[in-house]
């Protein structure tokens, strides 16, 4: 159970957002979400920026993404013991210093201007970013009654949508017209080679020094602000502390298959705006431009459906929404598979309605009912997050193999293990509500 010291017994109230007294801080953490949204979009064409700015491979250059993925992975775990320790509070200052940190550290790279350099930049900022999630997302479960937990992690996940359409744009208009055409960089002077780089380092830097800065701003303001202390128990029958909490989530299906779903609602999100280009080239014959306009109005999608969905399931059951979005979503996925045309593209985009509920639902509904086990919790969906990482190599073989449209297949699984989650919390609860009834006739 999560209560504050200023807050109404949950009996009362429970339709309430959040508690009294926790508005501003709310606020901060709607800011929070934005911002890791903004870093995450950042870095998506630093893959391509790289491979440009340091003549490499693909490969060499997609360890940008296994750097960020890999941050998030590695860090949640710690993130979980710090919340546990020192409270929320001081998990979101590491994690916004962290993140400053590695930001920061993007001019010391732009001038030693190597590879290595920028990957390490990036991992301390994907190392906050991670501690930063893995902070926040219980920290709004716990700022209001249980009964509006799921809604209060939706509304402030729609921020997130609207830092990656700004992380989109920044990469957009600061960062990709300042990258130059491929050169062969063997034909010219070291002096030459140098100079190019330097100007383009130049570009990738800006705008996360700019993003470092409101970073450090946040910082202040979580630092100074002063709301009502949380405070958790654990069930009598647990006891205390990282083994009880531990106890805790190994008992509890609905966690356990949370995480799991995260696991591929993630996975589900990445491959389809991955690989969403190539099936614009396929099925208009479009341009790499096109196919990043698609993939524009595709998080624009996304983000308006954050603030509808918030909305929706005020008056509807959260998994319920979950389990006919997911149908709808595996429906699309297996539409563009046999239509690969303007219809098969558009059915895509409307996948980004769909996906916009998932993350935040089932995070919200695994950590129900686990206390202060939901710090650690919270970490295990966190590191569910290298499913990004995983499923999108999986649609690639499989694009390798067939065709961008036959790809599609691999998300449309995706979206079966999310709905077989929505309707396991929904039978669940029909079973609750079953005892509960017998035992109020009995």
């Amino acid at each position: 159970m999560t209560t504050t010291e200023t807050s109404p017994k949950e009996t009362k109230g429970t339709t309430r957002l959040v508690y009294p007294k926790m508005g501003m801080l709310f606020i901060v953490l709607i800011c929070c979400f934005l911002l890791w949204g903004v870093a995450a979009d950042l870095t998506t064409p630093m893959v391509a920026g790289f491979k440009n700015i340091f003549d490499m491979s693909t490969f060499q250059a997609s360890l940008v993404q296994l750097a960020y993925f890999g941050a998030y992975f590695l860090l949640a775990l710690p993130a979980a013991f710090i919340n546990e320790r020192f409270g929320y509070k001081v998990g979101l200052l590491s994690g916004l210093g962290l993140a400053a940190i590695g930001a920061f550290a993007f001019y010391p790279a732009s001038k030693i201007m190597t590879y290595e350099a920028f990957l390490v930049a990036l991992f301390a900022m994907a190392a906050g970013c991670s501690i930063l999630e893995t902070s926040a997302n219980p920290y709004v479960i716990s700022l209001g009654p249980e009964a509006t937990a799921t809604r209060r992690l939706n509304f402030a996940q729609a921020f997130n949508p609207l830092g990656t359409n700004i992380g989109v744009l920044l990469a957009a208009t600061l960062i990709l017209p300042k990258l130059g055409e491929p050169v062969d960089l063997a034909s010219l002077s070291p002096e030459q080679v140098r100079t190019i780089r330097a100007g383009e380092l130049g570009a990738v830097m800006g705008p996360y020094i700019g993003l470092a800065s409101v970073l450090v701003i946040v910082w202040l303001i979580v630092a100074i602000n002063k709301a009502p202390k949380i405070k958790e128990e654990f069930p009598d029958s647990a006891g205390t502390g990282a083994r009880a909490a531990f106890r805790i989530l190994a008992k509890n299906r609905r966690y356990k298959f949370g995480v799991v779903a995260q696991f591929f609602n993630v996975a589900a999100q990445v491959c389809t705006w991955t690989y969403l280009i190539q099936y614009t080239q396929q099925a208009v014959d479009g341009s790499l431009s096109l196919g990043g306009l698609v993939l524009q109005i595709s998080l624009i999608v996304f983000l308006i459906s954050r603030f509808i969905m918030t909305w929706v399931i005020g008056k509807i059951r959260a998994t319920k929404v979950l389990a006919a979005l997911g149908l709808l979503a595996i429906l699309l996925c297996l539409f563009a598979m046999v239509s690969p045309n303007i219809a098969g593209l558009v059915a895509l985009v409307a996948v980004s309605f769909c996906l916009s509920l998932m993350f935040p639902t089932i995070y919200g509904v695994a950590l129900q009912g686990l206390g202060p086990a939901t710090k650690f919790g919270a970490a295990g969906l966190v590191m569910a997050i290298v499913g990004g990482a995983i499923m999108p190599l999986v649609q690639g073989a499989v694009l390798d193999a067939t065709t961008p449209a036959i790809s599609f297949i691999v998300p449309a699984v995706c979206f079966a293990v999310v709905t077989a989650f929505a309707a396991y919390d929904l039978r669940a609860a029909a079973h609750d509500v079953d005892a509960e009834t017998k035992a109020v006739a009995a």
